[in-house]
């Protein structure tokens, strides 16, 4: 009886090392800094979900700015062509490291959002004294998250501390235009962009002018919500 037919040579698979972060066999502090090094994947699909559910055209801006950093850090790691660290992993989505794309991720949006914060959020009510702190606080927790995700790329071999460092550079730099090219360019323009007939379908909005919008959203909603509860009682009676 004739064998059963041999296979062809099989084909090379390739991973999607997008989400795929290797770390050291047993290592605990490998574990959580992989796990650290996943943020920014986190963050992108976080501002999916904000723009899909908020539909805000200054949340649009800052995650075109994202994207557009992530083209820019493809564009110097073809042109500088600097290998990465022998670490041996399997995957990576380029064998380039300069600049790392890591690190100019999180500090793009954490010097994006800094200025964001300390910028473009105003004081709305008297709390003066917790507004500054929660600011502040929140403020240090990113630049912590930033080091850990900058440090993580260095402790499992994916960068040299010199890609890691021109990596979050880049990203401050671009943080810093980007910021000021969407206050003092793209904001003017956004009333007649929230006025287009596209943008009224998809009911994208403007709230440039709204200085802090957490403590607008949340005065309006309560007040909406104690209307309607007066309106039901009335109602009722």
């Amino acid at each position: 009886m004739a064998s059963e037919e041999q296979c062809s040579a099989p084909p090379r698979w390739r991973s999607i090392s997008l989400t795929h972060v290797e770390y050291p066999a047993g290592d605990l502090t490998g574990q959580v800094l992989a796990c650290m090094s996943l943020l920014p994947i986190a963050i992108l699909v976080g501002f999916v979900t904000l723009i899909v559910f908020k539909r805000e055209l200054h949340t649009i801006s800052f995650f075109g700015g994202l994207i557009m950093n992530e083209g820019l850090n493809w564009l110097l790691k073809h042109i500088i062509r600097e290998p990465r660290p022998c670490g041996g992993h399997s995957a990576v989505t380029t064998e380039y490291g300069m600049p790392s794309s890591h690190s100019q991720f999180i500090w793009f949006f954490v010097v994006y959002f800094f200025l964001f914060l300390y910028l473009r959020m105003h004081q709305t009510n008297n709390a003066r004294c917790v507004e500054l702190l929660w600011r502040h606080i929140l403020s240090i927790i990113l630049m912590a998250v930033a080091l850990s995700v900058s440090y993580s790329r260095v402790y499992l071999l994916y960068h040299t501390w010199g890609q890691v460092i021109y990596g979050g550079v880049a990203g401050l730099v671009m943080g810093v235009v980007w910021f000021f090219i969407t206050q003092e360019v793209l904001t003017p323009l956004f009333p007649k962009m929230a006025a287009w007939p596209i943008s009224e379908f998809f009911l994208v909005r403007d709230t440039s002018l709204i200085p802090n919008i957490l403590w607008f959203e949340y005065t309006v909603t309560r007040s909406e919500a104690r209307n309607r509860q007066r309106k039901l009682g009335t109602k009722l009676q």
